[in-house]
């Protein structure tokens, strides 16, 4: 059985849904077999966790839990905005055969680095997944530019940082 790129980025994009409507940033993924299992789910868990890493990839990969290398090279991860570094880094790191991505337009990730690394990269240039992402960006600009490590003004994001 195969699995169809689009139905994988719904499930992806319906994380991403969960994740702007909990108040972080509407970034989803998913984990899915070659079979057409889906291993796992999740979003971007950084401003609901107040954490500095559960991007939307790295959220679907925890939430999937520990699995056998040879398992993963039969897996596509499918994502609603292209991986930033490190999430790059963890498809690579896994063995992740196929990343699909919602969209790039927004944010241009690693995908020329995976692509090096022979990892499948497909675009799917879903237009959900930049408005979603358009939306988030101008409510919360300086959000944004915390979650993908830009600088932002530290004197508005209400943290105990030491600045």
């Amino acid at each position: 059985m195969s699995f169809d790129d689009q139905k994988g980025l719904q499930i992806a994009y319906e994380e991403a849904v969960k994740g702007y409507e909990e108040g972080g940033v509407p970034i989803g993924g998913c984990l899915i077999h070659e079979d057409g299992r889906v291993l796992g789910t999740g979003h971007n868990m950084r401003f609901q966790k107040n954490s500095a890493t559960l991007h939307g990839e790295i959220s679907t990969l925890e939430n999937t839990g520990r699995l056998n290398g040879s398992v993963y090279k039969k897996c596509t991860i499918y994502t609603t905005l292209s991986p930033c570094d490190m999430c790059t880094g963890a498809i690579i790191m896994y063995g992740i055969k196929r990343c699909v991505i919602g969209e790039n337009e927004t944010f241009m990730g690693g995908e020329d680095y995976l692509r090096q690394r022979g990892v499948e990269v497909i675009n799917l240039n879903d237009q959900r997944c930049k408005d979603i992402m358009n939306k988030f960006i101008k409510e919360r600009p300086s959000d944004w530019n915390e979650d993908i490590g830009e600088e932002t003004d530290l004197s508005k994001i209400n943290c105990d940082c030491k600045h």
